[in-house]
């Protein structure tokens, strides 16, 4: 064999995430996804949805001193070759005007097969005055370097096979082969050798253990243009050529016709699609697109587990050693497209999801920032809200009647119990950057905790039920202590009296100032401009406080939040109106539009402009709630594909980067699907979807305030409202040495078990007088020691002012 020189090939790298679209056989048995962009196959993955096994597979044109790469040098449109069903027509133009290609893009639903119907058109002279090559970049098992490539037969059909970790693939075609070759990328590759002499002039027959590209020359006479290229996987080299050899056998009309059976069996399960569709500004078109998107991403091995995007943000300045893709669980990510589907009458993808959530849920109730199907970690963080995500999704079903059998009471118990734990503070908001109070969270935290009092009830659990509520009460009362600020130059500027903070340090006083007190780390910002005041930082969180039936769309701190988001968050585009994350975010291009690298300017989110469009339905715009689902939909693009972040700057052509539309994140967020269907349901009911009914019916009417403050080692309070109990809750049976007279004469109370992991003791300091303070210490029978340093909660002049119900003046709806 000819072995390729050039090894191992320059650095690999992934490629764009501006995703046209993906797609899926509607079954088990083809184990095949594909994305496309820029008018050819990017990432294929196999044999499971977090496992890319390819960069790209495109064409090249060549002629008498002529070198065209579609991917390039052609203008690409794409269409559905039915509505909700993910296979493709393309059709690419060479930008001058010499040829024209056609595609249809699908997978053989019986088999692990990709097929593409290609037709190549010339446009200015004859069919046999061009040469036509497909060039595969092979990334085996999520790596670029280590792969083996080598030219084959199988039973006498000429192919292309590349191999890594017991993944192998194999490139062929039902037209005559006349040139094959492998090579090293940015070396020996056919690419090198085609732009430079429009010709494959060294034929390789290996390139081992490197970044390499095969690369084959296709007979486009032999068919008048037309013919078919099959990209097969297995786990060796054999199977694959079986695999591919079996695909080219079949008449690619009866294939396409089976796969889109399928697909629309598949739609069919979701029982309030086609009305919705109808809803839809655009029709049914969006709509049945994001349930495809939705389903698309659904594991075929790990029924109900979900992936955040079949795309690599910036991938194509990601190598294997910064993988950044989004081919991951994400538990929140889960859940959000599960209740997605959900909205659209998918019952049986939610029970899927929840069964999933069920099994991958660790040891002492939380689960992964994100993992691998398997339930494998990637990161290591841990976010709150992605342990009452999935208590939410339980309860949806359980209030629906469909939990079919699945007792869901122990994964929701030992999930609370670690809520009650380790809450309400988070170590990561669900951006994923910083640890405190988020009002995001403790929306969902706290909605949570209702929901797993309404488990425990049903199971006859009193004493959990009991706990659960308090806590919820306590936490929700304490909202505003932990994250509202005001009198600040903000507010000052915004015309407001106050607002909520995007994210409030975890150790604060108990003054309602408290949140101006810290710092906030800012991410992904260069050196200097690293952190800030957490009253000088702001997020759209702060809507989840009535997305999740915590307070009133016009609440006057509602009101006035939203003035101040706006202020500084709000920005107009060509599509439509858009939100930032928060002020200061850097998870985004660079003023010039180049790709983030760790640091960068945060871009506008399309799904905030849907949860935006929740708030104003809460608040009686329901115009404006369609407005802004009007946007999403123009922001979605050709393909409709919705994407991470948009463009919200000026034009700058030669980055493919237009104001209005897809940035180079994640293209398509799983999650912005999601959240737009939620929205054309919620329009459609005219009330929010996915709101916990059990906050609603407990917060909206203005509950009174408990007379109880809580103190734990993860959230230790300084004071405490005159004529409020002190509980103290702690991770062990303890017993409390406490006094209320600087130790003259002390008491000792035992602690009780909540059942859940939480240990507490109310100390009687209701009867304490403002100027008042309690100490205390523990001992720990278990461990057999005390704790050895002293506590002290004071008691305040006066008590935290009451949570107005209502503001007095009209929400605006801009």
């Amino acid at each position: 064999m000819k072995s390729a020189p050039g090894h191992p090939g320059i650095e690999p790298r992934w490629t764009s995430s501006f995703k046209q679209g993906i797609g899926t056989a509607a079954n088990a048995a083809s184990r095949v996804w594909f994305t496309l962009s820029h008018g050819i196959v990017n990432e294929v993955y196999f044999p499971r949805i977090d496992r890319a096994n390819t960069r790209d597979l495109g064409l090249i044109v060549t002629a008498d001193g002529y070198f065209s790469e579609e991917k390039r040098q052609a203008a690409s449109s794409i269409e559905w070759l039915e509505p909700g069903v993910p296979a493709f027509r393309l059709t690419n133009r060479a930008v001058d005007g010499r040829y024209q290609i056609h595609k249809r893009v699908i997978t053989d639903p019986e088999r692990d097969v990709l097929l593409q119907e290609i037709v190549f058109e010339p446009l200015v002279g004859q069919l046999d005055d061009y040469r036509l090559y497909a060039l595969l970049s092979p990334h085996l098992g999520n790596r670029g370097y280590g792969n083996d490539g080598w030219v084959g037969e199988y039973r006498g059909l000429p192919m292309l096979f590349a191999e890594r970790g017991g993944v192998a693939l194999a490139l062929t075609s039902d037209a005559p082969i006349l040139a094959r070759s492998c090579g090293f990328v940015g070396v020996s590759d056919g690419w090198h050798q085609l732009a430079e002499h429009g010709e494959l002039v060294e034929l390789y027959d290996e390139a081992r253990d490197g970044n390499i590209a095969l690369t084959v020359e296709i007979d486009v006479t032999a068919g008048a243009g037309r013919f078919l290229l099959a990209l097969a996987f297995g786990h060796d080299a054999a199977e694959a050529a079986l695999a591919a050899r079996e695909s080219l056998s079949l008449d690619f009309e009866h294939v396409v016709e089976r796969y889109t059976a399928e697909w629309k069996r598949l739609q069919g399960a979701c029982s309030r699609l086609p009305v919705l569709a109808a809803a839809s500004e655009v029709g049914a078109s969006l709509v049945e697109v994001s349930t495809a998107v939705l389903k698309s991403h659904e594991a075929k091995s790990f029924p109900g587990a979900l992936i955040a995007s079949l795309s690599i943000p910036w991938g194509f300045s990601k190598g294997d050693d910064d993988l950044g893709g989004y081919h991951l669980v994400w538990p929140r990510d889960l859940v959000e497209s599960a209740g997605g589907l959900l909205a659209m009458g998918n019952v049986g993808a939610a029970q899927r999801s929840l069964r999933y959530l069920m099994a991958t849920q660790e040891e002492d109730g939380h689960w992964p920032q994100n993992m691998w199907l398997d339930g494998t970690p990637y990161w290591k963080g841990v976010q709150m809200d992605e342990t009452a995500f999935p208590v939410l999704l339980a309860d949806s079903l359980r209030r629906l009647g469909v939990l079919d059998g699945v007792d869901a009471w122990p994964m929701v118990r030992r999930a609370a119990g670690y809520l009650l734990a380790n809450g309400p503070v988070t170590q990561q908001d669900r951006w994923e950057e910083d640890g405190g109070y988020s009002p995001f969270t403790l929306a969902v935290e706290i909605a949570a905790l209702l929901a797993a009092a309404d488990f425990a009830r049903e199971h006859g659990e009193a004493a959990a039920e009991r706990y659960l509520t308090e806590t919820a009460d306590i936490w929700n009362a304490a909202i505003e202590r932990w994250t509202y600020v005001s009198a600040t130059a903000l507010a000052r500027e915004a015309g407001v009296d106050g607002y909520y903070v995007r994210i409030a340090p975890a150790e604060t006083s108990c003054e309602a100032s408290s949140p101006a007190e810290g710092y906030v780390p800012i991410k992904n910002r260069p050196p200097g401009a690293s952190s800030a005041r957490a009253e000088q930082i702001v997020s759209p969180d702060a809507l989840a406080l009535v997305r999740f039936g915590l307070r009133n769309a016009d609440d006057r701190r509602i009101v006035d939040t939203v003035k101040v988001i706006d202020h500084l968050l709000r920005c107009e585009t060509a599509t439509g109106p858009a939100w930032h994350r928060y002020n200061g975010d850097g998870y985004g291009e660079h003023p010039d539009g180049a790709p983030f690298d760790g640091t960068g300017i945060g871009r506008a989110w399309p799904l905030l402009a849907g949860e935006r469009a929740h708030y104003e339905l809460a608040a009686g715009n329901r115009v404006q709630a369609r407005e802004l689902l009007a946007s999403m939909e123009r922001q979605a693009g050709p393909g409709g594909m919705i994407s991470e972040q948009i463009w919200d700057a000026p034009d700058i052509p030669d980055r493919e980067l237009v104001n209005g539309y897809p940035s180079g994140s994640a293209r398509p967020l799983v999650w912005a699907h999601s959240e737009y269907l939620k929205l054309v349901r919620s329009l459609a009911d005219g009330a929010i979807f996915d709101q916990p009914p059990q906050t609603a019916a407990r917060y909206l009417d203005g509950l009174p305030r408990p007379t109880i403050t809580p103190w734990r080692f993860n959230n230790k309070c300084h004071c405490l409202p005159a004529g409020d109990t002190l509980r103290l809750e702690t991770l062990a049976p303890a017993r409390v040495h406490w006094s209320i007279d600087g130790w003259k004469t002390v008491e000792d109370s035992d602690t009780e078990t909540s059942v859940l992991g939480v240990h507490w003791v109310d100390l009687p300091s209701a009867g304490l007088a403002p100027g008042g303070e309690i100490v205390f210490t523990f001992y720990w029978p278990e461990a057999g020691h005390w704790e050895g340093r002293d506590f002290a909660v004071e008691v305040l002049a006066a008590p935290r002012r009451a949570r107005p119900r209502k503001a007095k003046a009209a929400v605006s709806g801009s």
